[in-house]
């Protein structure tokens, strides 16, 4: 290994492709989910957890983790694989997302917003991103970068790319951390000319891999589909492309089967708090009454502990009187229906029938069939 992050192709079917991602805590096979730890921590779960359910690499938010504890208190207490105690491969945001949510000021420097936490004023630089994850000592660092809602007018997507870019460029020349890789973020919004753009020049700064910002923002999925077109097509082959918080079923898929390699979203574990399960059949909601004496498991078959243990009609009644340990337990299920759809993902890629197995898997999701 060159670097301290790899990506190697081992198979390509069309455009899907199925890889492995070298990193300093250990392979990762693509496509790959990453679950979300947003405080060093995937809500309602622990580091076991997470194993169980096939977790491979996790995701922690740089904004909330700077806030609370501190990137300097997690340096000090030996990194965040130390402090969540993860072995695993492990990626860190810029914070730009969460910054995004908080209208904050925007200029040249860098970002000025207030703490959601006790409401001081807080300032983020792209320099001072790339030392808060070195502190942090993720696997993969991301370049701080100007995310916009959608639809914008173009010259404010226009705006916004630009400075992406120009913040990388900074980003790369203060980054020093030699196990650690700093991925680049593509901007441009759902406009193919400004995709283009932003995919060669950050293609052209030789990250080890990139990010694809901006997108589920509000675009409608053929919006986004053709971007991820445009910006596959301006990346190099041999490094890793990541689609920034896409998660849903679909929307992997459709990004898988165009070159996509690693995703995260709260998507799996948010859903759960509200009681919606995801499944191979469609998703369905456990408030509803049906369920009130359904002996069934959340997804026959499913070998998750909650479906090897728990009746619907009880998950429902924890769900209905809020008793916080459906949060887990829906939690630990979505989360293994998603590594479950991502392992055959790879079975399919590997086996040149990728195709069909997206075809198929969206229709049996849309199909009327009973949950």
């Amino acid at each position: 290994m060159t670097g301290p992050v790899e990506h190697r192709t081992e198979k390509a079917d069309g455009k899907a492709r199925l890889g492995v991602l070298t990193t300093p805590h250990g392979d990762v096979s693509t496509p790959n989910f990453m679950p979300v730890g947003t405080r060093a921590a995937v809500r309602a779960l622990d580091s076991r957890d997470l194993i169980e359910v096939g977790s491979q690499m996790v995701l922690a938010n740089t904004y909330h983790l700077m806030l609370r504890p501190g990137a300097a208190a997690v340096a000090e207490l030996g990194g965040l694989h130390t402090f969540m105690a993860w072995s695993g491969a492990m990626l860190t945001d810029s914070g730009g997302y969460q910054v995004f949510s908080l209208d904050p000021r925007i200029d040249e420097e860098g970002v000025a917003f207030q703490s959601t936490y006790d409401g001081t004023h807080v300032q983020l630089t792209p320099e001072e991103a790339v030392k808060i994850q070195e502190d942090l000592g993720a696997d993969i660092a991301m370049v701080l970068d100007v995310c916009i809602g959608l639809p914008a007018p173009r010259p404010e997507v226009e705006a916004a790319m630009e400075r992406t870019q120009r913040w990388a460029e900074r980003a790369l020349a203060v980054h020093t951390r030699p196990d650690q890789a700093l991925f680049g973020i593509v901007q441009g919004g759902t406009d193919d000319e400004l995709r283009a753009r932003s995919a060669a020049a950050t293609a052209a700064l030789d990250f080890p891999g990139f990010g694809i910002g901006g997108l589920s923002v509000g675009e409608s999925a053929e919006d986004r589909n053709r971007a991820l077109d445009v910006v596959i097509a301006e990346l190099p082959s041999d490094k890793p492309r990541y689609t920034m918080g896409l998660g849903d079923s679909e929307g992997v898929l459709a990004a898988v089967a165009r070159g996509v390699d690693l995703f995260d979203c709260v998507w799996p574990t948010r859903l759960a708090r509200h009681g919606r399960v995801l499944t191979p059949d469609g998703d369905f909601n456990l408030k509803r009454a049906e369920h009130r004496l359904s002996e069934l498991p959340l997804q026959d078959g499913c070998s998750c502990l909650t479906c090897t243990v728990y009746s619907r009609a009880y998950l429902r009644h924890l769900l209905t009187t809020r008793e916080i340990s459906i949060h887990r337990l829906i939690s630990l299920h979505n989360l293994t229906y998603t590594m479950r759809l991502m392992q055959d993902v790879r079975s399919a890629i590997a086996a040149g029938r990728f195709a069909e197995f997206h075809a198929a898997t969206i229709a049996r999701r849309l199909s009327p069939s009973p949950k």
